[in-house]
């Protein structure tokens, strides 16, 4: 053997031998040995107490997966015991996380590219007690002291593949969100497919889900309310494929809210998105508000499926969508698409949703007008005041300002009775920083159309109000369906209103109002049957008074009242009849809900009334007393102190009149002569 041969032969041969004590070392070395040193350095760097209490091993496996060469190539196990985790030293309790053990394995090649892959971790028994104080500092941040700017960053990469975990324990007490929580996860006895739980076609939608591994119980409070749950989740957390999804389901009760979801969490690591199939239901939807920042109406009890997804790292902030839902508030249907932004400066909700038939009670809840029991089943803290009409329940203001709305919404068919349906409700519902519109409010009833723009001004205290109102075209005929004698009629209904206010309920709103209110009816009929129908008992014995028990015939009703300060008086109301013409004076007080109206009814030609005396009507509007007031009647005409006060509120009644064809309009003989000055005696009945 030539010399050069042999020096390669023992360098070779001292290189193994080397190689060969080295494995032999690191194969045999005692790794408890580096417990004291690696705590302690732990420790230092997360600024809080670290240790490994139990046995510290390492093993060296071959991983024939690998396939070809690689698969000879042994890797080290890591095996690490009874470890704990301290709390910072703010916080009174010392440990925030125990595990019974954690074991992965290390790939050797790509540490020569200074990266650290770990495919799999397994944390056996995890416990963890995560706490957030009213200040904000919560166990979970970790202080890791000031950066160095200066120094360049490590070149070393940390790649995570996945986290497997068995039986565990979680506590939250989040001070911030007044909630605390015990989450217990237990091990399935056996797994459960994925798809026998959201069904084959999202099973087939989601991908490659992997089966239900493991059982979860909830118990705790949420943001001040009792929770309550149990659910599923899979058995591995895939962190290194972010599209991997994880399979999720729960079923939790918090408050009176349950919420049923089932889906996939997709990039755990970073908490990327979610797909799932949720269930809502509860007593109103307002009561969602402190559950999750949207601010909704007060509704009766409610009920949604559909599909929620997720995107929690968009640019413009997380986005929620909640597609294609189906449910009922009350005994009325509700579809719809909504989207929820998290963005700046404030949230915003949009969307469409559709009713094929919404009933007229299930919108009481929005204004407060329904009764103290549904109120207290809702959860509404108002109780409407016995013998008061007008709803006393405020508005949420505070809660507009929290978010922004562009929704529209359109009903097919409200039912008022089953009699009475309203068709083709559309209405815009926009919230832009606490100022709240309805622009327009729109739908059709008995062959007319009430047009309304609504803008409720949620920044100032109190709330300042504003409606307008126009209704065109409504067919007494299909106001009145049941009732006989305006089956045959051609008369309509149209009106006009400009109302604002100031008040955080309708009833404080109408207490301060200010405005105009216009009426205007022609070719009708009036009787005590009609008024019983209208559930009218006031007017029921006024019209018993004036025209006995018989049905009569209404050319026109005009009518004309200026609301100053919740106080609405007279310009104008009057009743052309067959029989006579009917004078009405007097007030109605939204203030204090008191109505005080006199009525004064004048013969036409020969045909005389019984009745020598005015009527009056006055009293609560919740129950109003009518009597014959104790004077005679006055002269013709007493029902119209000065003709000229009403000439300009008789000639913009005439706008409200119409052009319907060929049928004429019986109240245009009528207001042109009040607008001309002249007392209508001379109106002739039909």
């Amino acid at each position: 053997m030539t010399r050069p041969a042999k020096i390669i032969t023992w360098t070779l041969t001292s290189l193994l031998l080397v190689l060969a004590v080295l494995v032999i070392v690191i194969a045999t070395f005692d790794w408890n040995r580096v417990k004291p040193t690696l705590n302690a350095k732990v420790s230092e760097a997360l600024h809080r107490p670290f240790a490994i209490n139990g046995n510290l091993a390492v093993r060296w496996q071959r991983e024939p997966e690998q396939g070809g060469w690689r698969a000879w190539l042994p890797w080290p196990h890591f095996i690490a015991e009874d470890l704990t985790l301290g709390n910072p030293d703010w916080l009174k309790e010392p440990q925030m996380v125990g595990l019974k053990r954690v074991e992965f394995r290390l790939a050797p090649l790509p540490l020569l590219l200074q990266q650290i892959v770990i495919p799999r971790i397994d944390l056996n028994q995890p416990t963890a007690s995560l706490k957030r104080l009213a200040d904000g500092r919560a166990n979970w941040t970790f202080d890791f002291g000031p950066k160095d700017e200066q120094a360049e960053p490590s070149k070393w990469v940390l790649d995570i593949g996945a986290i497997g975990f068995d039986k565990g324990q979680v506590s939250l007490d989040d001070q911030t969100l007044k909630t605390r929580l015990d989450v217990l996860i237990d091990p399935l006895g056996k797994p459960i497919p994925f798809s026998d739980i959201v069904g084959n076609a999202s099973a087939q939608k989601a991908g490659a889900a992997q089966d239900y591994a493991f059982g979860l119980k909830l118990k705790g409070r949420y943001k001040g309310q009792a929770l309550a749950g149990t659910g599923k989740i899979g058995g591995l957390l895939a962190l290194q494929d972010a599209s991997q999804p994880f399979p999720l389901q729960a079923d939790m009760a918090i408050g009176d809210t349950r919420i049923a979801v089932a889906g996939t969490l997709t990039d755990p690591r970073n908490l990327g998105a979610l797909d799932l199939r949720l269930r809502l239901s509860g007593a109103s939807l307002a009561n969602l508000y402190p559950l999750t920042g949207v601010t909704l109406p007060d509704s009766p009890p409610y009920a949604t499926d559909g599909h929620l997804t997720a995107k929690l790292h968009e640019p413009g902030g997380a986005v929620f969508r909640y597609e294609g839902f189906n449910g009922k508030i009350g005994d009325s249907d509700i579809h719809g698409d909504l989207a929820f932004v998290a963005s700046q400066p404030r949230p915003k909700l949009s969307g469409k949703l559709v009713s094929n038939q919404l009933l007229f009670k299930d919108l009481a809840p929005l204004i407060g007008a329904d009764s103290n029991a549904q109120q207290k089943a809702r959860g509404g803290a108002s109780k409407q005041p016995a013998g008061k009409v007008l709803p006393v329940e405020e508005f949420r203001t505070e809660r507009w300002r929290t978010m922004d709305a562009d929704v529209t919404f359109s009903g097919k068919r409200i039912v008022h009775s089953a009699e009475l349906p309203f068709t083709d409700l559309s209405s815009h519902f926009v919230l832009d920083d606490g100022v709240l519109r309805l622009e327009p409010l729109r739908f059709g009833i008995a062959g007319g159309k009430l047009d309304a723009q609504v803008r409720l001004d949620g920044r100032s205290v109190p709330l300042q109000g504003r409606a307008q109102l126009s209704a065109r075209n409504f067919k007494l005929k299909q106001l009145f369906p049941t009732f006989e004698p305006m089956k045959t009629s051609f008369g309509e209904l149209n009106g006009d209103a400009d109302i604002s206010g100031r008040g955080n309920s309708v009833a404080a709103l109408l207490a301060t109002a200010n405005g105009d209110l216009k009426m205007l009816i022609n070719d009708g009929a009036i009787s005590r049957g009609l008024m019983e129908i209208a559930g009218l008992n006031v007017g029921n014995y006024v019209v018993g008074k004036l025209f006995g028990d018989k049905e009569v015939k209404i050319n026109c009703a005009a009518a004309d009242f200026g609301i100053k300060d919740g106080l609405a008086t007279t310009r104008v109301f009057v009743f052309d009849t067959e029989n006579a013409i009917i004078y009405i004076d007097g007030t109605a007080n939204f203030a204090s809900e008191q109505l005080d109206l006199k009525i004064n009814p004048e013969s036409k030609g020969v045909r005389l009334f019984s009745l020598r005396s005015p009527l009056y009507v006055r009293g609560p509007f919740a129950k109003p007393s009518a009597g014959v007031q104790a004077l005679p009647l006055a002269l013709r005409g007493a029902g119209m102190v000065a003709l000229g006060v009403v000439a300009g509120p008789a000639a913009g009644l005439l706008a409200l009149i119409a052009p319907s064809g060929d049928v004429p309009n019986q109240c245009t003989p009528l207001l042109e002569q009040m607008k001309a000055g002249k007392a209508p005696r001379a109106v002739k009945a039909g």
